[in-house]
């Protein structure tokens, strides 16, 4: 992405959300951004997916340039493309974790060949004898993995996620850290989360902090952060440029 700037009108007066001069994340990377509320990070996930439009800049994914195509190429770019896990799960209550995946599953595949894939996800994530249970019968955790499985199983390019361990407790959340690395350890998924859960980001190769990205807000700079505290860049085995997060401030 280039130049790119969101803002959204509150009050008649309009607010500036996003001023990133350049970002980019190559294929198969994975990447963490964190950063305190309010600085912008949900906002360019939803830019990046193309759930909104950016007001300026370019932003092009997969070949993609986002920011030329109309709301209803988008969706069906990222549709096609892109696999979204969110922290509230948005789980079908109606219908069973099986269900919930299966609505969303390439139609280019036969009922054979589907029942197969379901079969073999949902024992991926340990969920092979809940996959006819409805969301409220599954625990926090399980309704994650649902998420996960409907997020992943159509072999997206890109899967974002956001604040995916958000609402779990300390246990679940290492273990769906843990799940999330594995099921995207292939190349071919690039992986972008935002959180809060510093335990989640230090897994991550690429760590950045938001406000290393968005020049609406001051830069960050070490020890200055109200949540975060960060050590001098390094570099990682692959050569990448690095974050490594320090430790938590807690008062």
């Amino acid at each position: 992405m280039n130049g790119i700037k969101k803002q959204f009108k509150v009050a008649g007066q309009n607010i500036p959300i996003l001023n990133i001069p350049h970002w980019s994340v190559t294929k198969g990377e994975k990447v963490a951004l964190i950063g305190p509320s309010g600085s912008g990070k949900s906002t360019l996930l939803h830019l990046i997916s193309g759930i909104l439009s950016v007001d300026e800049g370019e932003l092009i994914v997969d070949h993609q340039p986002l920011h030329l195509l109309k709301e209803s190429a988008r969706d069906e770019f990222r549709g096609r493309r892109m696999g979204y896990i969110l922290q509230d799960f948005h789980l079908i209550p109606s219908l069973s974790a099986r269900q919930n995946v299966e609505i969303i599953m390439s139609v280019k595949k036969s009922k054979k060949e589907s029942h197969a894939l379901l079969d073999d996800w949902f024992e991926k994530v340990g969920l092979q004898d809940r996959m006819n249970h409805l969301p409220s019968q599954l625990s926090r955790g399980q309704q994650q993995r649902v998420a996960m499985v409907r997020a992943l199983i159509n072999e997206p390019l890109l899967v974002l996620a956001d604040e995916p361990t958000g609402s779990l407790d300390w246990e679940t959340a290492d273990e769906i850290t843990a799940l999330l690395m594995d099921l995207c350890a292939s190349d071919k998924h690039t992986l972008i989360v935002v959180t809060h859960d510093l335990n989640m980001a230090n897994r991550f190769p690429r760590c950045q902090h938001i406000h290393e990205l968005n020049v609406v807000h001051s830069p960050m700079r070490k020890n200055e952060d109200p949540l975060y505290m960060i050590d001098d860049q390094t570099e990682c085995d692959s050569g990448s440029t690095i974050y490594q997060i320090k430790e938590e401030v807690t008062q």
